[in-house]
């Protein structure tokens, strides 16, 4: 096993680090090798009821006492410490879910970044005066909802977790997360670091452990006031259904197919690297992957021709090495991208290219070979559904009717991109194109931060990121002062 600066099997409840109270523990495997690379706490119910007791009583205590502009200074300080351990969390983010280290470096800023966003955002969310009735003044204030609960998947926990807890820490919420059992050696280290910035006891509350256990016991508990979940649409339903019992409100980011969409008249050298590295960043185990490319059919081969020469000279190997592509999370993940490049076998879906595993990867290693198909239909199984791995289907297209008719032609709706010089077609294809980010001559904006995220239809509901994050972790009272 390598050497990890912490004990992983012990969960965070009341600024404690404490074993599961079962006293049992789960394996945490190395996609890179397959080797067991930590034992996490096995936390069940019993954890989960006295995380969101010491929430709770964070919010009645010393952390509920804190003013706005304090709370902003601690995150600040949080993020500051975050960055000058960026390259220990990128390590750990490196060996818990295969990514490349310099995508995991790039995770570690991007907490920073949300940390310090919402940290400087915390004492400027405003409420409202409102003109109304003679004798009366009338007006809005924000206040935390509580106890909120977040359940946080295995591919970006680092970002997830600076959008999701950093949001509901600014606006002064108590939190009890949940991280993935597959993936949560970066949860429990942002643990530390917001016990080193001081933050009160109770605070922040990590829980590790089995979703269908942990998770589903913080997505029933009846002391939560708002969950926060990102992963798939089947899950995402269930804890709908679950906060649905206690009549609380619930952010969902669920599955993703977007396209990006490529006009006959598009800056084709610009549009290249967003193309391929959209699809295979982290594996393409990413909601937001572009995992449909759509081509206008005038430049469809020079486009299929070019994506391919990418795909050929990507390289893939174990996270540490640092290479383009690592593996995906686990055999499982590994056996689900497999069998839908079956269906492509199976179906005649043509291999427009595909990148060359080297002979030397571990044997245990969660290793899929990143894929490109060409061309497909928009109806296609591979087109319709998330695979969550490097694996991306171009699409020809006859103008920009029917480059709609096939964007919107899934149950997604998260994020799309755009390219094309017609200023005209960017902002009639950005009004009606059905999902809740769209990026004309680019594709994610760098992460975007500030940039409000979420989806339509199956792609869930809610936004992180930015201002709306915050309004979504708090809610609107209104107070009429009659003093006439």
């Amino acid at each position: 096993m390598h050497a990890l600066p912490f004990d992983t099997r012990q969960l965070l409840i009341g600024g404690q680090w404490r074993h599961a109270a079962s006293g049992q523990t789960l394996p945490l495997m190395n996609p890179s090798d397959g080797t067991l690379l930590a034992e996490i706490g096995r936390g069940q119910a019993a954890d989960i009821d006295a995380a969101v007791a010491a929430a709770q009583a964070a919010l009645d205590g010393d952390w509920g006492r804190l003013t706005a502009a304090e709370r902003g200074r601690l995150m600040l300080k949080m993020s500051a410490l975050v960055m000058a351990q960026a390259d220990e969390l990128a390590r750990l983010e490196a060996l818990d879910v295969g990514k490349p280290v310099k995508q995991g470096r790039a995770d570690a800023l991007a907490m920073a970044r949300y940390l310090e966003f919402y940290g400087g955002a915390a004492d400027k969310v405003h409420g409202e005066t409102i003109p109304f009735a003679n004798g009366y003044t009338a007006l809005t204030i924000r206040e935390p909802h509580g106890v909120t609960g977040h359940i946080v998947p295995w591919n970006y926990p680092m970002q997830i977790i600076g959008r999701s807890v950093g949001a509901a820490l600014a606006m002064g919420n108590a939190c009890v997360l949940k991280p993935a059992e597959e993936a949560c050696l970066t949860a429990l280290a942002f643990g530390r670091i917001a016990q080193e910035a001081g933050f009160p006891a109770g605070a922040i509350n990590i829980v590790t452990g089995l979703g269908e256990e942990a998770g589903a016991a913080l997505s029933a508990h009846r002391g939560v006031s708002h969950l926060s979940f990102t992963g798939s649409v089947a899950v995402g339903q269930m804890i709908q259904t679950a906060a649905a019992q206690n009549t609380i409100p619930v952010t969902l980011e669920l599955g993703g197919k977007s396209p990006q969409i490529v006009f006959a008249d598009a800056d084709l050298d610009a549009a290249l690297p967003f193309l391929v590295n959209a699809g295979i960043q982290n594996c393409g185990q990413t909601c937001s992957a572009a995992s449909r490319i759509l081509v206008e059919r005038a430049v469809f081969d020079a486009v299929v021709s070019r994506m391919a020469d990418r795909y050929r000279a990507l390289r893939v190997g174990p996270a540490m090495d640092d290479l383009d592509v690592g593996p995906v999370i686990s055999a499982r993940q590994r056996e689900i991208v497999q069998g839908y490049l079956g269906v492509a076998r199976d179906t005649g879906l043509k291999v427009a290219a595909q990148a060359v595993l080297p002979a030397d990867l571990p044997a245990g290693g969660c290793y899929v070979a990143p894929t490109l198909l060409a061309p497909a239909a928009p109806d296609h199984r591979l087109a319709q559904e998330e695979i969550f791995g490097p694996v991306q289907v171009v699409i020809p297209f006859d103008g920009e009717a029917q480059a709609l008719n096939i964007a919107n032609g899934t149950s997604y709706g998260l994020v799309a991109g755009v390219w094309t010089r017609d200023g005209g077609r960017q902002l009639r294809m950005a009004r009606k194109l059905q999902c809740g980010q769209v990026f004309i001559n680019n594709y994610g904006a760098g992460g975007g931060i500030e940039l409000p995220f979420g989806g339509v239809k199956h792609s869930g509901h809610g936004r992180e990121k930015g201002f709306e994050a915050l309004y979504g972790f708090s809610s609107l009272k209104t107070i009429a002062i009659k003093h006439d």
